[in-house]
C-alpha cells in the first residue's frame, strides 16, 4: 500500500464533460457536507427535534460556512491574492479555511436559532458533531490538490509532491508528511468522541447544552495546534508563531473556560 502512495501522483480533476470539470476537492466537500447533515438529522431524531428545521438550517449553514471560509482564507493569504484577484472566486482549487467555516457557519446558526426560537447551544452541539464528520471526508480533497502537506519525510507513508507544488526551500525533496490525512483521521476520532458523549447525555440526561460544542472546539484546536508544527503552507506569523496556532490557543482558552463554568454550574444544581 505504501508503495502505491509513493508512486501515485493525484490529479485535482475527478472527471470532465465538455468544457466543465468536476474537481475532487469540491466533490469531497459536498460528500462531507452531506455526511455531516445526515449525522445531524440522526442526532436530531434522538433529541426529538423537528427535521424540517434542520433541512432549512443546512442550506443557510452552507452559505454562511462557504462565505466565511473563503473570506477568512483570502484575508489569511492576502499576500498571494492581492496580486491574483481573479483567483479569489476559484474555491474549487482549494482555500476554504476551517476557522472561517466555524465563524461563518455558526454565526448563521446562532441567528437562525434565535429567529426560530430554538435552543442555540443544543443546535451548536449537533452542528459541531456534523462538522467533525464533514471535516473527516472534506480534508482528503487537499490530497488531490497537493496542498496542506507537511515537512519532508522518509516515513513509509510519505506522499510525493510534484516539483511545482513544493515550497522553494524544500524543492529538492520528493516525499512529505500527509498532514491533511493526519487531520482527517484526527477529525474521525473527534467525531467518535462526540458521538459517545451524545449517547451518554441522551441516556443519562447529563451534560448541559453547549458542552459538546465546547469539547469539539477544544479537541479540534489541540489537533490543529499540533499539526501546524508540520505544515509548510504559507501562514502569517505572530511573534514567530503561525497564526492558526495563536487562534487555536485562544479558542482552547475560551472554550475550556466555558466548559469549566458550565460543569461547575451543573454540579451546584
Amino acid at each position: 500500500m505504501f508503495d502505491l502512495l509513493h508512486s501515485f501522483h493525484p490529479s485535482p480533476i475527478l472527471f470532465k464533460f465538455g468544457p466543465a470539470s468536476i474537481h475532487w476537492y469540491g466533490f469531497l466537500m459536498v460528500v462531507g457536507g452531506l455526511l455531516g447533515y445526515f449525522v445531524v438529522l440522526r442526532l436530531a431524531r434522538h433529541y426529538q427535534l423537528e427535521k424540517r428545521f434542520f433541512s432549512d438550517l443546512f442550506l443557510y449553514f452552507i452559505v454562511g460556512a462557504v462565505i466565511g471560509a473563503r473570506i477568512y482564507y483570502v484575508i489569511y493569504a492576502w499576500e498571494f491574492y492581492k496580486n491574483n484577484l481573479l483567483d479569489v472566486v476559484k474555491i474549487w482549487e482549494g482555500g476554504l479555511a476551517i476557522h472561517g467555516i466555524m465563524i461563518g457557519g455558526f454565526f448563521v446558526v446562532f441567528f437562525y436559532c434565535r429567529l426560530k426560537k430554538q435552543n442555540v447551544w443544543l443546535i451548536f452541539d449537533l452542528a459541531a458533531t456534523g462538522l467533525a464528520a464533514a471535516q473527516f471526508v472534506g480534508r482528503v480533497g487537499n490530497y488531490f490538490n497537493q496542498e496542506i502537506f507537511g515537512l519532508p519525510t522518509n516515513l513509509a507513508w510519505g506522499i510525493p509532491i510534484d516539483f511545482v507544488n513544493r515550497p522553494a526551500k524544500f524543492s529538492s525533496f520528493e516525499f512529505f508528511h500527509p498532514t491533511f490525512l493526519y487531520e482527517s483521521l484526527g477529525n474521525l476520532l473527534i467525531f467518535a468522541v462526540l458521538l459517545l458523549i451524545h449517547r451518554w447525555r441522551i441516556k443519562k440526561s447529563i451534560w448541559s447544552a453547549g458542552n459538546i460544542f465546547a469539547i469539539y472546539l477544544i479537541l479540534y484546536s489541540l489537533l490543529r495546534f499540533g499539526l501546524e508544527f508540520l505544515r509548510t503552507d504559507y501562514s502569517p506569523l505572530i511573534f514567530g508563531v503561525r497564526w492558526a496556532q495563536v487562534f487555536s490557543v485562544a479558542i482552547i482558552i475560551a472554550a475550556s473556560g466555558w466548559l469549566l463554568k458550565s460543569i461547575l454550574r451543573q454540579a451546584q444544581d
